[in-house]
């Protein structure tokens, strides 16, 4: 199976976000995380992570941008039981028993937005809030299209 992992071109996203993923963890939409949310929740931080952040599904940080990758089932596992105890523990699920099913469905939603592309292709998420609800899109862009400059921020990391 495919799923993606935070990566990063620069330093932007520990800026932007108030609690970056770390590069490398695997990653989820994560559009959950807003299903009660309304324009005045939109604000600073919170609304780039809600506009294009990809939640990393170990650390539970934003990122900007994931590359597919493929993922062994014993990895799968462990992601499932991590995503349903922060259910436990961040949304009030009342065990992980019973938020197990949830995070898998979560997990399978990402490997099936996956699965159709090759490994290290680049998926970017963009939200916005809708009289139904939240609204997500997708964009993919493949590694050999990709151009580092558009995304880059060029300068020196010695300051």
């Amino acid at each position: 199976m495919k799923l993606a992992r935070a990566i990063h071109f620069d330093e932007s996203d520990t800026r932007v976000f108030a609690k970056p993923a770390r590069t490398g963890e695997w990653c989820i939409a994560g559009g959950f995380e807003f299903s009660n949310w309304t324009e005045g929740d939109l604000a600073g931080k919170a609304r780039q992570a809600f506009a294009n952040g990809w939640l990393g599904a170990e650390t539970f940080g934003r990122v900007t941008f994931v590359a597919v990758t493929v993922c062994e089932p014993a990895e799968r596992e462990r992601l499932v039981e991590q995503l349903a105890q922060h259910f436990v523990d961040i949304y009030g699920a009342p065990s992980r028993e019973a938020a197990r099913d949830v995070a898998a469905g979560e997990i399978d939603d990402m490997a099936e937005l996956c699965e159709d592309f090759a490994p290290n292709t680049l998926l970017t998420v963009s939200r916005e809030l809708t009289e139904g609800g939240v609204r997500e899109a997708f964009r993919a862009i493949d590694a050999a299209e990709a151009d580092l400059s558009q995304i880059a921020i060029h300068g020196s990391l010695d300051d």
